[in-house]
């Protein structure tokens, strides 16, 4: 049996993020699953593992606050950071089709997570089937993403992932409420961005700097501004689409 976790003070039916205009609204009933489902809440701080890689973890996440990634590493220590979760993501459904994780996740920032039995997701999709939709849904999202990286990294030469990474995070902040005065937050360092786009660190550092001089956007004091979106959205061909509602578990 997994150990026991802190009790979070706060009921899923009362969580501050959904009152964000991001997420789906749910039945008073499903809220009540989740929160009955709900084992605890886990923080971590910056730089700290969420999930590790390649061990089995009973937990499966909801990030509440934060910035995380998830990743994958060669053998010689070279890592490849796949995806970047934000506040509301679901986070380790990947281990139930796989023994054990085949990725790591980490935190980009101190980061709140509210943490949920794996072994008890069939349970809640008996009791609510609509939430194993939702579950469904996310997962398809997230491969959605997935595959926009691998054309970002397939087909986009430097200055069109540079690009299309910062409105892609930009746009995702801007979404979940992390606008403030023009900027959202960007806990991400060169490496992060290097690793994210298969560049190198050289590579990473000479595009960020000519885009920067160019007046498309500014990163300054861990936030990211965008001065030139129409322009950064031609230069990373990046296209906005109907935003849907997300399910939040």
């Amino acid at each position: 049996m997994p150990p026991e976790l802190p009790h979070c003070p706060h009921a899923c039916p009362t969580c501050e993020l959904r009152s964000n205009p991001a997420f789906l609204g749910m039945a008073q009933e499903e809220l009540e699953t989740i929160h009955a489902f709900r084992h605890g809440t886990r923080t971590v701080r910056a730089g700290e593992s969420v999930i590790e890689e390649y061990k089995r973890s009973p937990w499966i996440f909801t990030l509440y606050s934060g910035w995380a990634f998830r990743y994958k590493t060669l053998s010689d220590g070279r890592r490849q950071i796949l995806i970047f979760l934000l506040p509301g993501d679901f986070i380790g459904l990947q281990e139930e089709f796989a023994e054990g994780q085949t990725h790591g996740v980490e935190a980009a920032t101190d980061a709140t997570l509210c943490v949920f039995e794996r072994d008890r997701l069939w349970e809640m999709f008996s009791a609510q089937p609509k939430l194993g939709y939702d579950i469904t849904w996310l997962a398809a999202r997230e491969e959605k993403m997935l595959d926009d990286n691998v054309v970002t990294n397939g087909r986009r030469n430097a200055s069109e992932r540079v690009a299309m990474l910062l409105m892609h995070l930009y746009r995702r902040a801007e979404r979940v409420g992390m606008m403030r005065d023009g900027s959202v937050p960007f806990p991400f360092n060169q490496q992060h961005i290097a690793d994210a786009l298969g560049l190198s660190l050289v590579h990473t550092n000479k595009t960020l700097r000519r885009l920067q001089g160019l007046g498309l956007h500014r990163i300054e004091d861990g936030r990211l501004r965008i001065l030139e979106p129409h322009a950064l959205q031609t230069l990373g061909d990046y296209f906005e689409r109907p935003l849907r509602r997300v399910p939040l578990i």
